[in-house]
């Protein structure tokens, strides 16, 4: 008898427009996570997608130029930033919002329940931090997400 599949956790990543800083932990996460032989892949939304008209396409500028500086492509069919809903909530094992002096009052407002489940970052967007700055310190952060996970993963049984 093989064994079944192991199931695949989910990082739910997420920021206020779902176009710069949880998108490029998206694409920088999966990207890396490929080296790791962890059963993880993550995805991302926004809090307030709804109430932001100045996303001007599916990913900003800054996080598409240094994803292209890190050897990283966008795929050919990138979707738009996307609302995060309660069943995006319910599919994650581990959800990561960017900043919490930005987001927890967003999850207080829009999710209640969920606010404490949340790991927050302090992870600055453009109004407080160059691009370059901010996408270092998210890089770092996510690398240490996946030391941390790699040290979570079980074994698996024979």
């Amino acid at each position: 008898m093989s064994a079944s599949p192991r199931r695949v956790s989910q990082v739910l990543f997420l920021c206020s427009g779902n176009y710069y800083r949880s998108r490029y932990a998206e694409l920088f996460f999966n990207t890396h996570i490929q080296d790791e032989i962890i059963a993880w892949r993550s995805f991302s939304r926004g809090l307030v997608v709804d109430r932001i008209s100045n996303n001007i396409g599916p990913i900003s500028h800054a996080a598409q130029h240094r994803l292209a500086t890190r050897g990283i492509h966008l795929p050919a069919d990138i979707r738009f930033p996307a609302q995060l809903l309660e069943p995006d909530l319910l599919a994650a094992d581990l959800i990561i919002a960017m900043k919490e002096a930005e987001h927890r009052p967003m999850f207080t407002e829009r999710f209640p329940a969920w606010t404490d489940r949340v790991e927050y970052w302090h992870i600055d967007d453009v109004d407080y931090a160059r691009p370059e700055d901010a996408l270092a310190a998210l890089e770092r952060s996510v690398r240490q997400l996946i030391d941390r996970l790699s040290h979570l993963q079980l074994p698996s049984s024979s």
